[in-house]
């Protein structure tokens, strides 16, 4: 199997990260669309949450779905091999059928056709999705984990699909030098022996694929309290965030949060942790930095917990 780089080893990126266990945590909160720069790591950072969720048996599959892909590409089609030699219908499976179980990846999602948009959010949601092609009608199982980046600078996405994605995130170019120079040395360290710098982080990666795996199990059990239920209404409100979409997330991340912590019990510093991430799209205050902003980063168990020794640099 090719060494993708680990999870615990990106360095930085706290809430990008964040985003994607919670997700991965609690699917039903519908995916993270991610915003920034080129050349940040979403796509590493991606790929290397696929590897950290590979249990060894099964893999986790990862989908790289192009913007330029055609409908038969996505949905599926008939196999014409199949139809022509053997003269009966048989399903070629598509991109979302093959996400199955795993993450569907869009890099530019703002560039992706309209309809073909809506079609996976539609699977997205439902769990799969009906291919009908000349007389055949199959049901194809899509559950998976969708995550879309995108530059603003290269269109915006409509306000109807951008509303669709559960979490949002803006990564940008770290600007702390010692972090930089961090990124620097992992990244040339895995370059040089990939095979050495996964194995360093093996531990700190099977850490991380229990915790995950725990609050999978924990997340029915996390208790939401009256007075929090209202505190999140409270926030929704002070963002004038439109319809019960970002009350509902905002609840289902704060218990995917808790659980990831162990606890089985959503508190207020949860929900303030949370909040921006469900809001940064949905407020209409994005002028303001919401109060969340300045608590979201205390009672936090952090998702980068792995560290790699070099001759050249000491760990952080």
């Amino acid at each position: 199997m090719k060494p993708y780089y680990p999870f615990t080893a990106i360095c930085g990126q706290d809430q990008f990260k964040l985003a994607l266990l919670l997700t991965t945590i609690d699917p039903s909160l519908g995916g993270v669309l991610v915003m920034g720069d080129k050349g940040t790591g979403k796509t590493t950072t991606v790929r290397a949450l696929a590897s950290l969720l590979h249990n060894g048996v099964q893999p986790f599959p990862f989908v790289n779905l192009p913007v330029g892909a055609t409908e038969d590409r996505v949905l599926g089609s008939v196999d014409l091999e199949v139809l022509i030699n053997e003269k009966r219908e048989q399903v070629r499976k598509g991109l979302l059928a093959a996400a199955h179980g795993g993450i569907l990846y869009i890099d530019e999602v703002n560039l992706l056709n309209d309809y073909i948009m809506d079609v996976l959010l539609d699977a997205s949601s439902s769990g799969g999705y009906y291919l009908e092609r000349d007389g055949l009608s199959a049901w194809q199982d899509s559950r998976f984990i969708l995550i879309g980046t995108m530059n603003p600078e290269e269109g915006e996405l409509r306000p109807q699909l951008l509303d669709r994605f559960g979490l949002c995130v803006t990564v940008s170019t770290p600007i702390d030098k010692v972090q930089r120079a961090t990124i620097m040395q992992r990244r040339l360290a895995f370059d040089a022996r990939p095979q050495e710098f996964v194995h360093a982080f093996a531990e700190t990666e099977r850490e991380m694929n229990r915790a995950v795996n725990l609050a999978r199990t924990l997340l029915d059990q996390v208790y939401v309290s009256e007075d929090t239920y209202l505190e999140v209404a409270d926030l929704c409100l002070e963002h004038q965030a439109e319809g019960m979409r970002a009350d509902i997330l905002i609840i289902k991340a704060a218990r995917a949060y808790a659980a990831f912590g162990n606890r089985l019990a959503v508190t207020s510093a949860d929900v303030h942790h949370v909040a921006p991430l469900v809001l940064a799209h949905r407020s209409k205050q994005r002028n303001q930095p919401p109060r969340s902003q300045q608590r979201q980063r205390e009672h936090a168990p952090s998702p980068d917990r792995g560290e790699y020794h070099t001759e050249s640099s000491r760990n952080l």
